[in-house]
């Protein structure tokens, strides 16, 4: 004899749970265990089959005095019926739209992403478009400034000749055959099943018998279309950007799907970027990091500025400008200049400027390895 299930140790709650908490557990434990998730398809007919018992006030109080097999039902595959303790046939299946938002929560969870949400359920033929995505490559400055660019997205629309049905113009879809127009299949064994969306007519619950000759049945064509993208100023390489219903056209009513962007820049012979910080390495002359000098620099955003170098600046020494950086993608203002200053060592020295290195050298009396032992 099969052992008696403990139906709240499957949903995970205690005795005293309400109705609520005995909703939300299920749906919690329900998207773990879903098969289209991995999950186990026994397990998710477990859950389904302590759903069904729990919460349902009279079912869950007849299981809490009589155990499982309450109603003098005999144990599953038991008895040559294999009818269940709640008055059904072969199986029962628990329907997602019984429990709240459950429908929207797989479509979104298991049909979602860049393939576009179908949403599974009697007679739910709308299904948001596609999301599409693009790349495109900016030079250092339009990273910078913004620009308006025209991307050539392809993507499927809706076939003019059949508006979409799919149809031959003067025909209509037919109520599927293997669904009876519900848009979905019950699936399993024993005494609960899974609701799945019909594999036929693809949960829309109608079939074509006679396919459109334009788009073969789809009810789409793929085109493509010139889509204007502006691309705001301070773009990053490899960022993201988001255009709202610029995707693909949604079916049966669906909204459009997204088009996402992402942004490479090209590399600049003397900028880099580190955020909305623009660097800059300065090379400078012995003397000039010695003495101090005053020189003109470009700026990536704001022209030309004077930038001053004070007397015995060090190699490596990081002088910042502020807000003559790249503009901020959040917030306002820009981010600073930065300039590395690299002090440049000649490499050949002629004889007379190796004599005065050397004068030079010796009329100093100052030890720059006095920190380390000799």
């Amino acid at each position: 004899m099969a052992a008696r299930k403990d139906y709240y140790d499957i949903l995970g709650v205690n005795k005293s749970a309400t109705t609520d908490e005995i909703k939300k557990a299920f749906r919690k434990q329900a998207r773990k265990h879903h098969p289209d998730a991995g999950g186990s398809e026994e397990k998710f007919k477990e859950l389904n089959e302590a759903y069904e018992v729990l919460s349902d006030d009279e079912k869950r109080q007849q299981y809490d005095q009589f155990g499982q097999y309450f109603g003098g039902n005999a144990p599953p595959g038991a008895g040559a019926s294999g009818a269940d303790p709640f008055g059904g046939g072969q199986y029962q299946t628990v329907n997602m739209g019984d429990v709240g938002d459950l429908g929207d929560l797989f479509g979104n969870l298991f049909g979602g992403g860049f393939g576009g949400a179908a949403q599974a359920g009697a007679g739910r033929s709308a299904r948001r478009g596609n999301d599409l995505q693009y790349e495109v490559n900016l030079s250092f400055e339009e990273a910078l400034s913004g620009v308006s660019t025209k991307v050539d997205v392809k993507r499927a629309e809706k076939c003019s000749t059949c508006k979409g049905s799919g149809a031959k113009p003067g025909t209509s879809p037919v109520t599927c055959t293997t669904c009876g127009g519900t848009g979905h299949v019950s699936q399993g064994q024993g005494m609960f099943g899974i609701s799945r969306a019909c594999p036929r007519c693809g949960g829309t619950g109608k079939m074509i018998e006679n396919p459109c000759t334009t788009c073969r049945g789809k009810g789409s064509v793929v085109r493509i279309k010139p889509v204007t993208v502006n691309v705001p100023p301070g773009s990053t390489d490899g960022g993201k950007l988001r255009f709202k219903g610029k995707g693909e056209p949604g079916a049966g009513g669906g909204p459009a799907g997204d088009l996402y962007v992402i942004t490479h820049i090209k590399p600049h012979p003397y900028y880099t970027r580190e955020g909305a910080d623009v660097w800059l390495e300065l090379p400078v002359t012995m003397a000039e990091a010695a003495l101090g000098t005053e020189i003109t620099i470009p700026t990536p955003t704001d022209g030309k500025v004077k930038l001053k170098v004070a007397p015995g600046t060090q190699d490596g020494t990081v002088l910042r400008i502020g807000g003559k950086g790249a503009p901020k993608l959040k917030g306002k203002g820009a981010g600073d200049l930065k300039v590395r200053v690299k002090v440049v060592v000649p490499e050949k020295l002629n004889a007379e400027q190796k004599e005065l290195l050397t004068r030079f050298e010796s009329s100093r009396n100052e030890n720059v390895r006095a920190h380390i032992p000799t």
